[in-house]
């Protein structure tokens, strides 16, 4: 789905083969009878033809907009190119007697 609605960046080549492995999982999971599988990949199925529907019509999925807040999903590196701000405290927590923070 991140991909489908653009959150990552993927062509029609990574859809097709979405909507291609789909097809193949919803055909071993009704041969052994695994109907949570067949649901589960018919919903991924639908992603992916929406998906190529989509680029079919538009010519490519539209980009987010600029003003679109950047997600950053756990686990997955951070490419936006943005520094993290840290605020380094000051005071008799991290310092000595006089709040001095010993690292500065």
């Amino acid at each position: 789905m991140a991909v489908s609605v653009n959150w990552l960046k993927a062509g029609r080549g990574f859809q097709t083969a979405n909507l291609l492995g789909a097809c193949a999982f919803i055909v071993n999971g009704a041969f052994h009878q695994a109907w949570p599988s067949v649901v589960t990949n018919i919903a991924w199925f639908l992603i992916s033809a929406v998906a190529l529907l989509r680029m079919r019509t538009a010519g490519t999925l539209p980009a987010p907009a600029d003003d679109a807040p950047q997600v950053q999903f756990p686990g997955i590196p951070d490419t936006t190119g943005q520094l993290a701000v840290v605020e380094v405290l000051t005071g008799s927590v991290h310092g000595d007697a006089d709040g001095q923070c010993p690292l500065h």
